[in-house]
């Protein structure tokens, strides 16, 4: 902390102290709100005084004597404050030029047109509401520009609440995650979908590969896992009987943190019964680009400087062809993993030893091709080794009717015909169960009663994750996941 906002924090302790000892409570109970700034300014009337009673945090302060202005901020906006000496009277008047930038204050009085036609209130009364310590970046915006933005950006995530007091597009990109969760709701509740909860803690962690987090239940003296997926629970319920499900929640997986991703996370899972993975597409460029229109007012969006087109029908695009498409090798045509190792080499990728064909396919569609899928896409039907919750093909079993949509380079869902054959589940199970054997820590592991749900039957289903934060990403124009997100994990200050 620097020496000069250290002075200014002791400065404005000094003040709440001589607050006290004049028996003002810098911090009172409540205040007497009646209208936010927004409303106040609607009140407005040439042929009549409207009284309103306002509250918010001072943004800007000009004391010019006997007479004052500052701007209140509160969740609508912002609106002018006129104070007089002959108004408050002496005592109040002082303690009103008292104030400082950041202070919470309330205002009563009555709404006013100034000679520069700025809208107004006229104060007739005040309440310091809760002393600022901590003296605020100076932000200041001019003709629509922003200047000495609070630029630090590791500061800017560890201290959201001060972003998101000063940086108005902070503020609005939150805002626009809101209205996208509540879109999403609309948009599923409007099909017939029943909004469910299933468990956070689960006993066997399952529906993705991915190392989960730990903890412990002291009651039962039993290890539980923070869940990596809700799919398994929502599978039952398709089960059950409930054909429409979706839930909008938290996946935790203990991975690396980069600008896509971030340990805990928001996903919408959704399954519908007598549906397929066709359904899903259909879903989910529905719901992304009837978003955009809503939320964004176009289908065609800027991110990071292209356009991005999200108006439907996306572009479909099988995995194998996919990579053809830009390195050249077919797996289709390969048998061995030591030969897909060489094609991976081929074009610079270095695959583990023991990795299997497909696996070395997908570290090269991962480092090769990823990259270049910007507009929407539906890169579908991956091989089954990569997919064990998946139905294969009809046409070929080694594939399944999965698709992941991609948008700038990223995979924001996967989607897939489900599985429900009782027999293949838990056959691919227990190939899961090897690979975790065989030191794979992100393989599955068996879950005997899922395999018990399916014996009672399930229906032919469609099933779709989509990863919230990462479509928020898109929609506010970020390159970084932490940006969509409220309070990213962040390593401990020391």
């Amino acid at each position: 902390m620097s020496e000069e906002i250290s002075d200014l924090i002791q400065q404005r302790i000094e003040k709440v102290e001589a607050l006290r000892n004049k028996g003002i409570n810098p911090y009172p109970i409540r205040c007497a709100r009646t209208h936010t700034a927004e409303e106040a300014k609607m009140l407005f009337r040439e042929d009549a005084q409207e009284h309103a009673g306002i509250a918010g945090r001072m943004r800007s302060k000009r004391v010019m004597g006997k007479a004052s202005f500052v701007h209140i901020e509160d969740g609508s906006g912002s609106i002018q404050v006129y104070a007089r000496l002959d108004d408050l009277g002496e005592e109040k008047y002082e303690l009103f030029k008292t104030l400082d930038l950041g202070d919470i204050v309330g205002v009563s009085g009555y709404v006013f047109k100034t000679r520069q036609g700025e809208i107004s209130i006229h104060a007739k009364d005040f309440m310091l509401l809760s002393k600022c310590i901590r003296p605020l970046p100076s932000v200041k915006e001019k003709d629509g520009k922003v200047f000495d933005e609070f630029a630090d950006v590791e500061l800017r995530y560890r201290q959201r609440y001060v972003d998101l007091i000063v940086t108005q597009k902070t503020r609005q990109d939150f805002i626009l995650r809101s209205r996208l969760i509540a879109g999403i709701r609309e948009f599923l509740q409007k099909r017939g979908y029943m909004e469910v909860e299933t468990p956070m803690m689960q006993a066997i962690p399952g529906g993705a590969a991915a190392r989960p987090f730990i903890t412990h239940h002291n009651a039962l003296d039993i290890d539980l896992y923070m869940r990596i997926a809700p799919e398994l629970y929502l599978k039952r319920l398709i089960v059950g009987g409930f054909e429409r499900v979706f839930e909008l929640n938290r996946n935790f997986r203990n991975e690396g943190i980069s600008t896509k991703h971030n340990p805990e996370f928001t996903m919408l899972e959704l399954y519908e019964a007598y549906a397929d993975y066709t359904t899903m597409m259909d879903i989910a460029e529905r719901m992304i680009s009837s978003l955009a229109q809503e939320l964004l007012g176009t289908m065609v969006i800027n991110y990071q400087g292209t356009q991005i087109n999200l108006t439907p029908p996306w572009e479909k695009i099988t995995f194998v062809d996919i990579i053809k498409k830009y390195t050249g090798i077919d797996f289709s045509t390969i048998r061995t993993a030591d030969e897909a190792r060489r094609a991976a080499s081929s074009v610079g990728v270095k695959a583990d030893e023991d990795a299997s064909l497909w696996y070395i396919a997908n570290e090269v569609f991962e480092e090769k091709v990823e990259a270049n899928l910007i507009q929407p896409t539906f890169v579908i039907d991956y091989p089954k080794e990569l997919s064990p919750l998946a139905k294969s093909r009809d046409d070929n079993p080694d594939f399944v009717e999965r698709f992941e949509p991609y948008i700038v380079g990223r995979e924001i869902g996967n989607a897939f015909s489900e599985l429900n054959d009782p027999f293949d589940q838990r056959a691919r199970f227990e190939e899961q169960v090897k690979m975790r054997e065989q030191g794979d820590d992100e393989a599955q592991r068996m879950d005997y009663d899922y395999i018990n749900a399916l014996e009672y039957g399930m229906p032919p289903a469609g099933g779709m994750g989509i990863g919230i934060d990462r479509l928020v990403m898109l929609f506010i124009d970020t390159a970084s996941i932490k940006d969509s997100i409220l309070f990213p994990l962040l390593r401990p200050e020391k």
